[in-house]
């Protein structure tokens, strides 16, 4: 699926050329399609939607053997690594069934280009901060449904044909999925979506602006190689920068927004309610009410996190510290008890060399989730964590209850 957009070049240059080709990214007859493109166009530019991290991982093999789980959880990125693994799962096992390695297309655009001595560009935002950006923009339990969605589709045993995949570069399709998104999770569509077409179209308007090669057709004339769904936004995006409707500039969708006041405040909702709850019953009904209201606090919220820990099979003392550590964390919304638990679990099960091996693969299944022990600290990690949310919530009117009687 090919758009060639034509530029108007300013100050008495020639009229320039974008061609953009919209691929599937499992797809043969996308790879064969990129290839030929480039060989009958002969650009002088060749951009591809991917950053360099992504190409990294496509290009080298031993990238998940140099993963090290404990600094993941210490730096706080535990559910953004989470969240890009199933990501990569779900489109290795559509590539599994067709024979087809993910990003394969992406690939060969570069080899091509090189192939022929064309210069190339990397368009694509880091994953890391696309994820970043997104995250940010989710409350907790828009960060839960958004794994839970996550999970589902990496985990599902349902077969896509190749015809279906092909499918996938028909537009309405395209845009069904997107507005399905869009209505679940509205700011992650934004971020994952909008916000990458807007900053694709900017690095693909500059890759114009670039000299050619020698010997190439024309001094503008760029093959841009983009996911299907995207061309429809990258083609507005970039008429309205030619326009001057918009902003050539996307360095601020490189960047993570702070956290709000409010959104900071928000993690001490639940603790400075508990801690209120505790100590009214200390100046009402005296120090054993205020007791047995703290204990019963601690029993939900420690409880629970362990048996977050226990669902995800963890070592039996990552299930103790997720006990002891719930509170803490409630206490301190800076120190999760995932990051303790998780930390722990990473610890006393050291990853192996074959976790990271099969890691992309292990994620496609619960059986695989479990088996890995990269994963399965992950899941330590993140149940621990979500247990413990639980526990703090079903404490609130629990411990109101005591006050009340």
């Amino acid at each position: 699926m090919n758009e060639v957009i034509n530029l108007s070049g300013s100050s008495g240059n020639p009229d320039r050329e974008i061609i953009l080709v919209g691929t599937a990214h499992v797809s043969r007859d996308s790879i064969e399609e990129v290839r030929q493109v480039i060989r009958d166009e002969k650009p002088g530019m060749v951009c591809v939607e991917l950053d360099s991290g992504r190409y990294a991982a496509i290009i080298e093999q031993d990238n998940w053997e140099r993963l090290d789980v404990v600094k993941v959880f210490r730096q706080g990125k535990g559910f953004l690594l989470m969240a890009n693994l199933v990501l990569s799962s779900f489109q290795r096992r559509m590539g599994n069934e067709l024979g087809v390695k993910p990003g394969e297309e992406m690939k060969i655009a570069v080899e091509t280009a090189h192939e022929l001595g064309i210069p190339y560009a990397l368009c694509d935002r880091e994953v890391q901060t696309t994820l970043r950006r997104a995250w940010a923009r989710c409350g907790f339990w828009s960060k839960c449904k958004l794994l839970a969605t996550l999970l589902s589709s990496a985990v599902t045993t349902e077969k896509l044909s190749e015809a279906e995949i092909e499918e996938l570069k028909e537009r309405n399709e395209l845009d069904g999925m997107m507005a399905e998104l869009a209505s679940y999770l509205p700011r992650v569509k934004e971020t994952l979506i909008d916000e990458r077409d807007r900053y694709l179209a900017a690095k693909i308007w500059s890759s114009v602006e670039s000299p050619s090669g020698p010997g190439r057709s024309g001094p503008g004339r760029v093959v841009a190689v983009v996911g299907a769904g995207h061309l429809q936004g990258i083609r507005a995006s970039i008429e309205k920068i030619a326009a001057g409707r918009e902003s050539a500039d996307v360095s601020v969708l490189d960047q993570v927004p702070p956290k709000s006041l409010l959104s900071k405040a928000a993690g001490w909702i639940i603790p400075v309610i508990l801690l209120a709850l505790i100590g009214l019953g200390f100046f009402r009904s005296g120090v054993e009410v205020s007791l047995a209201m703290l204990l019963r606090w601690v029993l939900w919220n420690g409880s629970l996190a362990a048996l977050g820990a226990l669902i995800a099979l963890g070592h039996p003392l990552s299930i103790l510290v997720s006990f002891v550590a719930a509170p803490i964390g409630t206490l301190n919304p800076v120190l999760s008890v995932g990051f303790f638990s998780g930390i722990v679990e990473a610890s006393l099960r050291k990853p192996r060399v074959r976790d990271a091996e099969t890691i992309a693969d292990d994620v496609g299944s619960l059986r695989g989730l479990y088996r890995n022990r990269i994963t399965r600290s992950l899941l330590v990690f993140l149940l621990s964590g979500l247990g413990g949310a639980i526990g703090n919530i079903i404490s609130v009117p629990a411990l109101a209850s005591l006050l009340a009687h």
